[in-house]
């Protein structure tokens, strides 16, 4: 028998999270769930495309209990939507100057009385806020419950399909990474140094390359968010590339750190204190293992304050970043077939930091790397 497929997954890979979602709203008591946001959308529905670029045009699925989801969308997306495995899919006209969506929305949820959103960290209202203000109206008997921590346990635990498509974009990046004296020169301008990684992640199999930072400097970087500038790498300086491209919808988020002609003691000692720290931390990421025992671990190792950064890493997936965090305030306890990164940093004093990144799969017993773990020493490239 030849499986359906419904995006990049077979239907039967849908089925399976629709089923957990439907455990969790019986323990609940919930009714139905209302998502507005891209990745519950894509989650559910495998419903993927850029057009959630544009912030014109809202997007709404509902699933009720013990039933296939509902996707309420805008009529430019009737087709694609059709093309997953859902059968109820209702459209309206958007823009709209004066109902986008919100009647429709209204006569669908009417029936209902407990509606789970999203309304933790990590979430948003993907709709104008007056719009859900009026649904709120017309639906006085409704109550909305946040079911932010059961929707990102769900989405924590990784099938395997999902780890396969993490698992390949972070090879294609590692040999990326792994080409770095074949792409990088002194005097090459750093905005140069981005396109051109960014060229051979697509070369190597990315699909895209929504997110790449970094930063360079004389013995170090001071921030690892800008844009990169246009001055010219010399010798001497550190350089510190972070990307999250993506497979099939689905990210790396790992960075790799470069010297150009020579590199202190301080620099080389720092990038192994990070690599130790990484290793340590990769070594009591077990299935029971709590979050703030993993950033526990690290500080330790590390000696320092987190600082400003707040956390030594993250869920992976759909998101570049997704719940949970390594932070000393997260209790969620390690599960089998999450994915998460390792992401230590530290200061080396006078305003300039270095960071180091891998992605690991936890499984039961020891973890796995997904991100092909970087050289023991800090790499000196000529």
């Amino acid at each position: 028998m030849i499986e359906e497929f419904s995006g990049d997954f077979p239907v039967s890979e849908f089925e399976a999270r629709l089923n957990k979602a439907h455990v969790m709203m019986h323990k609940l008591n919930i009714d139905l769930l209302f998502f507005t946001s891209e990745p519950e959308m894509r989650y559910f529905t495998g419903f993927r495309t850029l057009f959630w670029q544009s912030p014109t045009r809202p997007w709404f699925l509902i699933i009720p209990k013990n039933k296939k989801p509902i996707a309420v969308v805008p009529e430019i997306g009737s087709a694609l939507m059709h093309e997953t495995w859902l059968d109820d899919i209702q459209t309206w006209s958007s823009p709209h100057a004066t109902d986008d969506g919100v009647s429709l929305l209204t006569s669908i949820l009417k029936p209902f009385s407990r509606v789970g959103m999203l309304m933790g960290r990590e979430s948003s209202l993907r709709m104008p806020l007056k719009d859900f203000q009026s649904l709120q109206q017309n639906l006085p008997h409704i109550s909305f419950v946040n079911v932010s921590a059961e929707v990102q346990h769900l989405r924590m635990v990784k099938s395997p399909a999902e780890i396969q498509f993490i698992e390949q974009i972070c090879s294609i990046a590692s040999t990326s990474f792994e080409n770095a004296a074949n792409l990088f020169q002194v005097g090459m301008p750093l905005d140069e140094v981005f396109r051109t990684f960014k060229k051979d992640l697509l070369t190597n199999g990315a699909d895209d390359v929504p997110y790449l930072v970094g930063g360079a400097g004389d013995g170090g970087y001071a921030d690892v968010i800008s844009p990169p500038s246009s001055t010219p790498l010399k010798e001497g300086d550190i350089l510190m590339l972070d990307t999250g491209a993506t497979f099939k919808g689905y990210f790396c988020d790992f960075d790799r750190n470069y010297a150009f002609g020579r590199a202190c003691d301080h620099v080389k000692h720092a990038y192994k204190i990070l690599l130790n720290a990484t290793m340590a931390a990769f070594e009591v990421a077990r299935p029971g293992t709590r979050c703030k025992d993993l950033h526990a671990t690290m500080q330790q190792v590390i000696g320092q304050s987190t600082g400003d950064v707040g956390r030594y890493g993250h869920g992976l997936g759909m998101q570049l970043t997704e719940a949970p965090s390594l932070i000393d305030f997260d209790d969620t306890v390690l599960e089998e077939n999450m994915v998460i990164t390792l992401e230590p940093s530290l200061s080396l004093g006078d305003g300039k930091i270095m960071v180091h990144e891998e992605n690991i799969l936890i499984q039961d017993g020891a973890p796995r790397f997904l991100s092909r773990l970087a050289p023991e020493e800090l790499p000196i490239l000529g």
